[in-house]
């Protein structure tokens, strides 16, 4: 359990973050870069990672967002880890990062979903983005390999969109927040209790047995996000959805890089390099699993996923799976957005969940705003207001139309 200590050092902590996975450790991170002084806990209850969305992900960044605040939050994501040394004080330690700009490319079959990239690349334009709409034909002539017969629109951004090493980003907010005192303890919370008001939440108890006295919780647990909250008597409409990953050799490699395409089945594929493609799907029937569910569906493969990568592509018809995995999305079922901030009646029980697929290339921005409200009581850079428990308890939604 490397960079984890045997227990708390203390009974009383100035913030207790549960879940050290990209979005608690980026906030433990942000808070020390932000000039916090106080005690921070991250209680993580697994150690290895092994189930968590972080090392699940595909790692990749995108612009390709239909609301402004999701532009630019993924903006400053991309700003983060390209200057992720500078971020980190000029560390030399710290690695230069780049994105790896193959981008992402929508496709569209249908005059509706069309109008849908057309009204998504107005919004991202203005922000800055420069996403490009292209015909059938032009997509055939810069990527010759797709078959366009049955399409009506792609959209494509090549700037600060495609693939870059989250996992690094991840050691890297880990390594530099344990460096600056915030304690990283193998534990699970399993209750918490509330102040006589049932305004605050007043300490955790963790299955060790130690209950931890706490002046900020932070809700970082992902697909179990609604778990966590239930403990203090609030219902999160966040559930674990099973997402899909191939990695696979193909008999032909393209002759150029393959963008991160998203196809109108709703399945996705993008470069690695060497002849190697990542696929990613799920399957039709698409509910809420078990936490502890990762079993792989073998015969999604064969009925879904590989016949619509050979369609789109055909020189996929011959290739060789390599590596395959399961992972799951912290979905949010209102609108597959994130929840941020504090709970309006529960003061001091921050929200940082339900990111539906695209928490990785969130994470500098979110951590740092969860940071900003708990030094200063309010958002010093991005306003995330729009994403606070409010809309949850009124049902309403804030819509996120560019899930993958």
């Amino acid at each position: 359990m490397q960079g984890f200590q045997a227990g708390p050092t203390h009974d009383h902590y100035d913030v207790v973050i549960i879940g050290g996975a990209i979005m608690g450790s980026s906030t433990a991170w942000w808070l020390g870069r932000l000039g916090f002084t106080g005690r921070v806990l991250v209680l993580e209850r697994d150690p290895s990672y092994a189930q968590a969305g972080t090392t699940h992900t595909n790692s990749c960044i995108r612009q390709q967002f239909s609301t402004e605040l999701n532009i630019r939050i993924s903006q400053f994501g991309a700003e983060f880890v390209q200057t992720l040394r500078s971020q980190m004080g000029g560390d030399d330690r710290v690695p230069d990062l780049k994105i790896q700009n193959f981008g992402y490319l929508y496709l569209s079959d249908s005059p509706a979903f069309s109008d849908i990239l057309r009204r998504n690349q107005k919004v991202q334009r203005a922000a800055g983005a420069e996403t490009r709409l292209l015909t059938p034909e032009q997509i055939k002539a810069e990527f010759p390999f797709y078959e366009v017969g049955d399409l009506d629109l792609g959209s494509i951004n090549t700037r600060d969109e495609g693939y870059f090493d989250g996992s690094t980003v991840f050691d890297w907010f880990r390594r530099k927040a344990r460096e600056a005192g915030v304690e990283y303890v193998a534990d699970e919370v399993i209750a918490m209790t509330l102040s006589s008001k049932g305004d605050r939440v007043h300490s955790v108890n963790l299955r060790s047995g130690r209950v931890i006295a706490c002046g900020t919780v932070v809700n970082a647990s992902g697909p179990r996000g609604a778990q966590t909250a239930s403990m203090t008597g609030i219902a999160l409409p966040i559930e674990p959805r099973k997402r899909f990953t191939w990695v696979i050799q193909a008999e032909r490699p393209l002759d150029r890089a393959l963008p991160l395409t998203i196809d109108p089945s709703g399945v996705h594929m993008r470069e690695v390099g060497g002849g190697t493609y990542m696929i990613g799907g799920h399957a039709d029937h698409d509910p809420a699993v078990d936490f502890d569910d990762f079993a792989m569906d073998y015969g999604l493969w064969d009925e879904k996923i590989w016949p619509a990568i050979a369609t789109r592509i055909p020189a996929f018809e011959a290739v060789k799976v390599i590596s395959e995995w399961v992972g799951h999305y912290d979905y949010n079922t209102l609108d597959q957005n994130a929840v941020t901030g504090p709970h309006p009646h529960v003061e001091n029980f921050l929200f940082l969940n339900g990111f539906s697929g695209h928490g990785l290339q969130q994470s500098p921005a979110m951590g740092r705003a969860t940071a900003e409200w708990i030094i200063h009581g309010g958002y010093q850079t991005l306003d995330l207001t729009p994403f606070h428990f409010g809309r949850i308890a009124a049902g309403r939604a804030v819509v996120e139309g560019a899930i993958i």
